[in-house]
């Protein structure tokens, strides 16, 4: 890996879950180079921690500690951290590796993404996993990133109640909530691998660094995008105290998420005129949707006392099983999920048990959205984020009929052996009125946030469907930010099938 060199073909900026991908496949070709910028260390203790403590790796360096600004439902901000290092989110997510429902992906495609769809990308979806315990028609075999569910012996007994409990109420338990393509609930795939977390830099990347032609730099902060006669020709970068420019012959890549990627076009000059000058930046290239757009989905939760031990496997990532569904049958295609965790997850401010469990409910089509701002044209000034969650009421409504469903779930007979007593929100909170303020005084970030460079083909979008930037030549976007609308899951098997996609049309064009 060499540090000194000042030409590549290729540079990608940001080595998280999209940065690993590219950077790995497109250094497949040894006949160009890559140098991938990465503003983290090369592995942070997350990534080594047990698969049941990535809840505690959220308050350590492995995150970039983000908050929102006080959103309009609570007055308060909200926590909204995103992955360091090499592997980046996928080194402290909840591990679950689940695609989106068909349906989102055709929204993609319906909103100007043409060539987006569910059957164009599952080639990519399939491309990035081994799953070979999964329907193979849908299903990846032979991919960098093994994903399977937790071993029957080491899930917990709560979690197999709380899905019969599910049934219960008559929602299908399904093989494969992985897939995405039906709708109910069952046991998660997971990016564990021999009871250890298995990040994204493990699958790809590693493997690869030993390619003459390829260069990992970490600890390496992009500062700015260098664009000469309208080609963005480099990146200029910071590391070790030294900043440096370093020139792209071919293509600039963009993945350093929702987050990092918008905020950097931001800080170079590319994004709404307007808003960059009062920022004190100025504009190289007018572009209004760049940080416009900002989506995440929204969570809250039940949480019950057990009246037995909850026996918890140093396997486990605590969240094992769950599922999307449908708020109100009326919906056409699920619009919630439901997840079954074998311990607590209390709202800030409030403490219980710790022999606990839970059942939460996230939003998975919000309809309203944020944006990204610039607190500072300095790139190392965390950036003004607001998701603006529940802003639209029909999310509130939504979220009050997850409400429900969780608690007809915890309610089930199912669970009566274990369920000892609602903590959260209480018996107390009864009405649809008391409901609503629950959801709305509670809920807080899947930790999902997507949207800020949104693919399209209309005046406000940033990328095309090649995934270049509107306007500019040699740089592109490959991340969780060209997301047009969220999609109906967590969201990194998507961001692997879009960096997968991304060198698949850079490098065959």
């Amino acid at each position: 890996m060499d540090s000194t060199k000042q030409s590549y073909d290729y540079i990608v900026v940001g080595g998280g879950s999209a940065g690993s991908v590219l950077a790995a496949r497109l250094s497949e070709d040894r006949n160009v180079s890559v140098l991938l910028l990465e503003a983290g260390p090369p592995k942070t203790a997350a990534a080594d921690a047990p698969p049941a403590a990535w809840p505690a790796q959220l308050a350590t360096d492995a995150v970039y500690p983000h908050f929102t600004v006080p959103q309009k439902s609570t007055g308060a901000p909200v926590f909204l951290p995103h992955g360091r290092g090499l592997g980046g989110s996928s080194t402290v997510n909840a591990m679950a590796f689940v695609r989106g429902t068909p349906a989102s992906y055709d929204a993609w495609a319906e909103s100007g993404a043409k060539g987006w769809a569910y059957a164009d990308l599952l080639p990519f979806l399939q491309r990035s996993e081994h799953a070979p315990h999964r329907d193979a028609s849908r299903r990846g075999l032979h991919g960098p990133m093994s994903v399977a569910p937790l071993a029957e012996t080491d899930r917990a007994a709560v979690v197999a109640a709380s899905l019969e409990a599910a049934a219960q109420r008559g929602h299908p338990l399904i093989a494969d909530p992985s897939a995405g393509v039906s709708e109910g609930l069952g046991w998660f795939d997971l990016t564990v691998s021999d009871g250890k977390r298995f990040t994204v830099a493990d699958a790809y990347l590693t493997p690869a660094l030993d390619r003459p032609n390829l260069s990992v730099i970490t600890d390496a902060l992009a500062r700015r995008i260098i664009v000469e006669n309208g080609r963005c020709t480099g990146v200029e970068y910071t590391a070790g105290g030294t900043t440096v420019s370093v020139r792209a012959d071919r293509e600039v890549v963009l993945a350093a998420g929702t987050i990092g990627s918008a905020q950097l076009l931001l800080v170079s000059g590319i994004g709404p005129a307007q808003d960059l000058d009062a920022a004190g930046v100025l504009t190289i290239h007018d572009l209004p949707g760049v940080g416009a757009g900002l989506q995440d989905h929204p969570l809250a939760a039940l949480v019950y006392s057990a009246r037995q031990p909850i026996r918890i496997s140093p396997q486990s990532n605590l969240v094992t099983a769950g599922g999307p569904v449908r708020s109100d049958p009326s919906q056409p295609s699920p619009d919630l999920h439901l997840l079954f965790i074998e311990a607590p997850f209390y709202p800030a401010g409030v403490q219980g048990p710790d022999n606990a469990y839970t059942i939460a409910f996230g939003l998975l089509r919000p309809y309203s959205r944020g944006s990204l701002r610039l607190a500072s044209p300095d790139i190392e000034t965390a950036p003004l984020l607001d998701p603006n969650y529940l802003d639209d009421p029909r999310d509130v409504e939504a979220m009050v009929k997850g409400f429900d469903l969780a608690r007809e779930i915890g309610q089930a007979a199912a669970l009566a052996s274990w369920r000892e007593r609602e903590i959260v929100p209480g018996p107390g909170v009864g009405t649809l009125e008391a409901s609503a303020e629950f959801v709305r005084s509670t809920a807080t970030s899947y930790f999902h946030p997507m949207g800020t460079c949104r693919m399209g083909d209309d005046d406000t979008a940033v990328v095309d469907t090649q995934l270049k930037v509107h306007g500019l030549d040699g740089l592109r976007v490959a991340d969780a930010s060209i997301m047009p609308s969220a999609i109906a899951a967590n969201p990194n098997a998507t961001v692997l099938a879009i960096a997968e996609r991304a060198a698949d049309l850079i490098l065959h064009p």
